[in-house]
C-alpha cells in the first residue's frame, strides 16, 4: 500500500511563507546594515589599527600646509618623486607635486594609455578655522589681543572659552621664512577667545543664535605683560611685539603678509567607552583625504593611472590658485599625459579628461537623533553604516551640485557589490533645511564622471567633530576598490 503523504500543518506552512517573505525582502529592499554587526573580527581589528595611523596623521596635519608637509614626507618614503624631476613616465612610476604648499597631487602611472582616462580620488585638506586680520595686534585694558577673521562656515560661539593654537608661516623683512606652531606641545602656551560669564550674559543670550558671539568679538588673547619701561607708549602691545621679535625676528608689519591660523589646541581622542569613534578637529575633510592618499599609495602598477587630488579652499568655494578651480591641478594631469606619451596633444588630453572617473571624497552629515528635525531619516547617512554615496549634494534645489549620471553611479555600485564592500546613501538634511557643496561640480565641468562620497560626521564644522572608526576603514576599502577597478 502506497505511503500516504504527510499533510503540511498550518504552522509549517506559515514558517515556509515567512522564510520566503524574508528572502524576498532581502532581495528587493534597500537596507544598509550597521557594520559593527556584520564586519568580521579581522576587519574590526583593521579598523582600529587604521584609525590609529589616521589619528597620528591628523594631529600633525591640522592645517593644509602641515598636511602637505606630512604627506610629502610619506610619499617620498614610499618611493614617490617630484614630477618635475623626471622627463619620462612609465607604468609603475610614482610622482607627486605640491600645489604651492597648500594642495597636493600624487599619482601612480598605469599600464593603459592615459588617453583612456585617470581614476581620481579628490578630497580637500582645508577646514573651518579662524585667521588673523591684516593688522591684528592691539592692546585694551592691559591685555593684548589679535583681531581675527573666521574662515569657512562656523558657529562662532563654539570657539570661545576653549584652548587654541596658532599655526602658519610668516616672512621677515629680509625674506626669510618662519614656521610657527604654538599650542600643540604640552609645554606650550595656548590662546583663547573670551566669553561673557552667565551672570552677566542676559543681553548676549537674547541675540539671534548667529550673533551670540559676533565676528568682531573673536579677539584672541595673546599677552598681558607690559614692556618694562614705565614711560613707554602702548606698553602692553610693545611688550608683546618685543617678545615676538626676540623669539621669531618678526615685526608688526610682518604679520600683514603672514598666514597664521587659529585652530583647537587639543589632540584627536577616542570617543565612547568602546572607543568606536574618533573626536577631533578637522575630520572635514581629512577623514576622506587620508584614506584617499593611502589607497593611491597602495598601488604598484595599476591598470589605469590613479591619482590622489588634495585641494585647498573648499570651505570658501575652492577659489584661488590652490583651490580646486585652479589650473595647477589640471597641469599635473597634463604633465603626466605628456611624459607618458612623449609629447602633449591638446585634443588627446581633453579626451583623457572626458574618460576620467573621479570620486569627490567629502564628508556628509551623520544622522543625529538629538537634532533629527533637520534630517529626513529615510534619506540620511548613519554613523557606523559605512561610506555614503551621494548622487548629488548642493543646497535646496540642488544648487551647486553636479548630480552624477545614473550610468556612472550604478557602475560604482556594481563594482562595490562585486568586491562585497558595503555602502549607504543619503542627503545633507531635509530639502529646504540648507545643504552644502563639494568639488564635484568643478571636476564635472571638465567632462569627468563624478560621484560624491564620504564619511558621515557628527558635529560637522565644530572644533570637535566625531566619526566612526568602522566608517573610516570601509571608506578606505571603497577608495582602494575604485582606483583599482573603475
Amino acid at each position: 500500500m502506497a505511503e500516504r503523504k504527510k499533510k503540511e500543518s498550518p504552522a509549517d506552512a506559515g514558517k515556509v511563507k515567512s522564510e520566503q517573505s524574508k528572502a524576498l525582502k532581502e532581495k528587493l529592499f534597500a537596507e544598509y546594515k550597521n557594520l559593527w554587526e556584520v564586519a568580521s573580527p579581522e576587519d574590526k581589528d583593521s579598523a582600529f589599527a587604521f584609525s590609529e595611523e589616521y589619528m597620528r596623521f591628523l594631529d600633525i596635519g591640522k592645517t593644509e600646509r602641515e598636511f602637505v608637509v606630512a604627506a610629502v614626507e610619506s610619499l617620498e618614503e614610499l618611493g614617490f618623486t617630484e614630477i618635475n624631476a623626471t622627463d619620462h613616465l612609465a607604468p609603475g612610476s610614482k610622482v607627486y607635486t605640491s600645489i604651492r604648499g597648500k594642495g597636493l597631487m600624487a599619482a601612480v602611472v598605469g599600464k593603459k594609455p592615459v588617453v583612456e582616462g585617470f581614476n581620481i580620488l579628490g578630497a580637500h585638506i582645508d577646514s573651518p578655522r579662524v585667521d588673523l586680520k591684516p593688522c591684528p595686534v592691539y592692546e585694551d585694558s592691559d591685555l593684548v589681543f589679535f583681531k581675527t577673521h573666521y574662515y569657512g562656515g562656523i558657529k562662532k560661539y563654539q570657539w570661545t572659552a576653549t584652548p587654541l593654537s596658532i599655526h602658519g608661516v610668516a616672512f621677515r623683512e629680509d625674506g626669510t621664512k618662519v614656521t610657527i606652531c604654538v599650542g600643540e606641545d604640552p609645554d606650550d602656551p595656548v590662546f583663547t577667545f573670551s566669553d561673557i560669564l552667565p551672570h552677566l550674559g542676559q543681553e548676549q543670550m537674547s541675540r539671534k543664535p548667529a550673533d551670540i558671539v559676533k565676528g568682531e568679538e573673536l579677539n584672541l588673547l595673546v599677552g598681558s605683560i607690559p614692556y618694562e619701561d614705565p614711560d613707554a607708549p602702548s606698553r602692553f602691545k610693545l611688550g608683546f611685539l618685543n617678545l615676538l621679535f626676540e623669539q621669531y625676528g618678526l615685526k608688526e608689519k610682518d604679520l600683514v603678509t603672514a598666514e597664521l591660523q587659529i585652530v583647537p589646541a587639543f589632540r584627536s581622542r577616542d570617543v565612547g567607552f568602546d572607543r568606536s569613534c574618533i573626536g577631533a578637529y578637522g575630520h572635514d575633510d581629512r577623514v576622506c583625504a587620508f584614506p584617499a592618499l593611502v589607497a593611491v599609495t597602495d598601488q604598484e602598477k595599476p591598470d589605469k593611472t590613479v591619482v590622489c587630488m588634495l585641494s585647498d579652499k573648499e570651505e570658501i568655494g575652492s577659489v584661488g590658485n590652490t583651490g580646486a578651480h585652479s589650473r595647477l591641478y589640471e597641469n599635473f594631469l597634463a604633465e603626466i599625459y605628456a611624459k607618458t606619451n612623449g609629447a602633449f596633444d591638446a585634443l588627446g588630453f581633453a579626451k583623457s579628461l572626458e574618460n576620467t572617473k573621479l570620486l569627490s571624497a567629502d564628508v556628509c552629515n551623520g544622522y543625529d537623533p538629538t537634532f533629527s528635525s533637520v534630517s529626513d531619516p529615510r534619506n540620511n547617512a548613519y554613523i557606523g553604516r559605512g561610506i555614503c554615496l551621494e548622487k548629488y549634494t548642493g543646497s535646496r534645489g540642488k544648487s551647486g551640485a553636479s548630480d552624477s549620471n545614473a550610468e556612472f553611479f550604478a557602475g560604482v555600485v556594481r563594482m562595490l557589490a562585486e568586491a562585497n564592500i558595503p555602502w549607504q546613501t543619503g542627503e545633507l538634511g531635509k530639502v529646504d533645511a540648507g545643504g552644502g557643496g563639494t568639488i564635484a561640480y568643478i571636476m564635472a565641468n571638465k567632462g569627468m564622471e563624478v560621484l560624491d562620497c564620504g564619511v558621515p560626521v557628527l558635529s560637522m564644522h565644530a572644533p570637535f567633530e566625531v566619526i566612526s572608526k568602522i566608517d573610516l576603514y570601509y571608506t578606505y576599502l571603497d577608495y582602494k576598490c575604485f582606483v583599482e577597478k573603475a
